[in-house]
């Protein structure tokens, strides 16, 4: 073997003789990661090319999935115990994985309408409404709707568990508590409900945002809680927007797979907001 430094001629390898690499393991890389099991997840139901890609696609956006929840959790408990500093961090790794499952769309669309209906029937009624996950996500950020987990009663385990998601307090019901220990006028309505309904906007609460944003230097830990917040809705509305265009090019207004309109529900939930008040906010300051 040929040693390189700073030869980069064609027809030359890299010598390794001295580099110490354990050629043999107690434990590999692909052990580590699982990598045979991993691997041997995609099965395309038909024979056609673009299944794949298609497969690949929406399970690596469940992957990054099931990273922004470990975050978004771990976040919500920093926030409950008043300890924000770590809590930025997680938000913000969250807002980079959510720019990763908006780069996903990119890649789909180099799918074409005639490459998905190739092989479209194989999918039957699956569809990523369907995705606990997502589902997860949402109701942990607060978008609540008991309706969402009919979706998986079939799947006892999944259902179970949304249930309970449903009936906790999201991160936004957590941080307003953390508001009225620091000593803001939140009223009691918003920090004892029901949490398996939707959050209703406060004027009071959006009186208690606005201090923190008029008044930064006394409240500078809550104004970038806010704004990690916002970031983290910020990107799950550029996700459902990246979504709606990403459906609308490759099926146009058909129905979808799994018996939603398709288009005309992924406009409806554009409208959807997790945390009103700090949008509302800025109108007023």
């Amino acid at each position: 073997m040929v040693s390189v430094k700073g030869d980069k001629a064609a027809g030359r390898m890299v010598d390794l003789e001295d580099e110490g690499v354990h050629w043999d393991q107690d434990m590999s890389y692909g052990q580590y990661l699982a990598l045979e099991q991993l691997l041997d997840c995609q099965g395309p139901r038909s024979t056609q090319h673009n299944e794949m890609l298609f497969i690949v696609i929406h399970q690596v956006s469940e992957l990054w999935m099931k990273l922004c929840l470990h975050e978004a959790y771990a976040a919500a408990r920093y926030i409950e115990q008043d300890n924000l500093r770590p809590a930025f961090k997680m938000l913000s790794r969250v807002a980079r994985i959510q720019e990763q499952l908006i780069q996903a769309w990119e890649v789909l669309v180099t799918m074409t309408p005639a490459d998905y209906a190739s092989f479209r029937d194989a999918l039957g009624q699956s569809s990523g409404f369907q995705s606990y996950q997502y589902r997860e996500l949402e109701f942990l950020l607060g978008n609540k709707n008991s309706k969402m987990v009919e979706a998986h009663r079939a799947h006892p385990r999944h259902y179970q568990y949304l249930t309970q998601v449903l009936h906790s307090p999201s991160i936004y019901d957590i941080s307003l508590q953390l508001l009225k220990r620091r000593g803001f006028d939140i009223p009691e309505h918003c920090l004892v409900r029901d949490w398996s309904q939707p959050y209703q906007a406060c004027a009071e609460v959006e009186l208690a945002w606005s201090q923190i944003y008029q008044q930064t230097d006394e409240h500078w830990d809550l104004y970038e809680l806010a704004e990690k917040l916002v970031d983290m809705e910020y990107n799950f509305q550029k996700w459902r927007f990246s979504h709606m265009k990403t459906v609308e090019r490759i099926i146009g207004y058909k129905k979808g797979t799994g018996g939603t309109g398709g288009v005309s529900y992924l406009v409806k939930a554009l409208d959807l907001q997790f945390f009103p008040e700090l949008w509302s906010v800025r109108t007023s300051i």
